[in-house]
């Protein structure tokens, strides 16, 4: 497997993360034994960055985590990260979620702790959550600090806040389709050092090449709601799809494998955490790693990435 530094810490971790919002109602893995096998597979793959967050599944996917990681034996060679959501942040909030944060995944210290997104509805001043968790690395509970689906702006201030460390990491939603993080988000982080974490690298699974235009997800799914799928717009993505199969034949790899490795062929900085529901889906994303696109390729994608317009409004 592929290592990626972490931002400015010098930590090493697998260029390719998992991401366990799967681990949850909301995608259908509550058994277990599937989670723990998940994991396991991960770990022999290589993986060893796993991106968890306190409200998948209400908690239950931070219990999953922790309780495979343990029984697994593998928590010193595993980095744990978690997210911190919005109405938490206020400072007393900050320091009880982070205890039972860590009560969940069965650690010490939780390697990486992010806001998920900023208190948008709560009105909490951005210095009170940012010190609360400067605090928590005083207190040795938590090593480190990103931000996830913030603006630059945002970030900046969020940074300004702290008084002996810095952010080393931010998460956005960050596809061969979705490509406005490349505006300003990653030539940020570029040029600040800090790693990019893309969720929904995949699309959702728009992406893999799984869905065609008269085989859309219900709109109960959760990607049936994500305009992704509306049919006017995946029409326009499907001529994306077919490409990556095209390509992949080439390289003898999935479009999802494809997929992936476009957005780390395109920048140095980036880790994606891309879910899993069983672990023939984990093996598929490692296998994303430890080649290249080459350019020709990489050139034809994008393209015809630039080319589709996802209407919001229809």
């Amino acid at each position: 497997m592929e290592k990626i530094i972490l931002g400015w810490t010098g930590e090493e971790v697998s260029r390719m993360g998992l991401g366990i919002w799967q681990f949850s109602e909301t995608w259908g893995v509550t058994d277990y034994k599937v989670a723990k096998e998940i994991i396991r597979t991960a770990y022999e793959a290589g993986i060893n960055f796993f991106d968890t967050a306190m409200v998948y599944g209400d908690g239950l996917s931070e219990e999953f985590l922790g309780r495979a990681v343990k029984e697994l034996g593998i928590r010193d060679e595993v980095f744990i990260a978690t997210k911190i959501p919005g109405q938490y942040l206020s400072r007393d909030d900050v320091i009880r979620a982070c205890r039972k944060s860590l009560k969940r995944l069965q650690v010490d210290v939780i390697d990486l702790l992010q806001v998920h997104w900023p208190p948008l509805w709560h009105n909490f001043p951005t210095c009170e959550y940012m010190e609360a968790l400067e605090q928590l690395i005083h207190l040795g509970l938590v090593r480190y600090i990103g931000l996830s689906d913030f603006p630059v702006e945002l970030v900046e201030s969020a940074r300004s806040c702290l008084s002996v460390t810095d952010i080393v990491s931010i998460q956005i939603r960050y596809n061969l389709i979705e490509r406005d993080a490349e505006k300003e988000l990653i030539p940020y982080a570029l040029a600040e050092d800090l790693v990019v974490l893309p969720w929904s690298p995949l699309a959702k699974g728009a992406l893999t090449g799984k869905y065609k235009p008269d085989n859309l997800p219900e709109f109960q799914d959760v990607r049936g709601r994500d305009p992704i799928f509306h049919p006017e717009n995946f029409k326009k993505i499907y001529e994306l799809v077919r490409l990556l199969e095209e390509v992949a034949k080439k390289y003898n790899k999935t479009p999802a494998q494809v997929a992936l490795n476009w957005l780390m062929t395109s920048y140095p900085n980036i880790l994606p955490i891309p879910g899993a529901k069983n672990p023939k889906q984990v093996l598929d994303n490692a296998g994303a790693c430890n080649w290249r696109l080459d350019f020709e390729d990489w050139f034809k994608l994008d393209q015809a990435s630039r080319a589709i317009r996802i209407d919001r409004v229809l």
